[in-house]
């Protein structure tokens, strides 16, 4: 336990970590598997007691405390925030985030679906490509550099030949979206464990599960 306080302790004096949901403004996308980072916002946002509200930037931002940590005592401070544009041109809300709030690319984790995942798996990664993600591109185009903090939602690949892009934009299925909400909780963990013992615990305790 005094390990996990230590860990907690040393996230907590490095600043707040800007945790960005990607995803497309609209009622018709809601539930599209293209806006899962969207979802963990809002679980997370379900949690903290938070409310979003319109920043300058051209996102909706929320600044809560995540999780408990010891003593029973409010988590450390995070940003949470989706971008009010659409995924393709998500970079320009969150460098302006990066820059109001003054934390480094290094404390940007970014929640997205991923194709080349099976569906419900979860990865943490930092740095690395795009895999032809545009809501990454943008990121990386306008932070300057690759190496912020990715939380990877698996949605599998799309059946047959169908066009990938169109795949993203297609709803989670009605049956299965009982198990998508075990997995956009389990999501909501991950960056909560990142938030409170710092990326690279949080990455090697998501890594190996499941």
């Amino acid at each position: 336990m005094a390990d996990a306080t230590r860990g907690s302790e040393t996230a907590g004096r490095a600043g707040p970590w800007l945790i960005v949901g990607l995803g497309n403004p609209g009622q018709k996308y809601v539930y599209n598997r293209h806006n899962a980072g969207y979802m963990v916002i809002g679980e997370l946002l379900h949690r903290s007691g938070g409310r979003l509200a319109r920043h300058r930037s051209g996102a909706k931002v929320a600044e809560v405390r995540l999780g408990i940590g010891p003593g029973g005592v409010p988590g450390p401070r995070a940003i949470l925030a989706i971008t009010d544009t659409y995924m393709n041109v998500s970079g320009q809300a969150v460098r302006a985030l990066a820059d109001f709030f003054s934390i480094a690319p290094e404390r940007v984790l970014v929640v997205h679906d991923e194709l080349d995942l099976p569906e419900h798996t979860l990865r943490l990664k930092r740095g690395g490509g795009e895999g032809g993600h545009n809501g990454l591109k943008s990121i990386t185009q306008h932070l300057g550099m690759r190496d912020y903090a990715r939380l990877r939602i698996g949605v599998g690949r799309p059946p047959g030949r169908m066009d990938p892009a169109a795949y993203v934009l297609q709803d989670f299925p009605a049956a299965d979206r009982g198990e998508w909400a075990v997995t956009i909780t389990q999501a909501a963990d991950v960056v909560e464990d990142v938030a409170q013992r710092g990326f690279e615990r949080a990455q090697g305790e998501a890594n190996t599960a499941g």
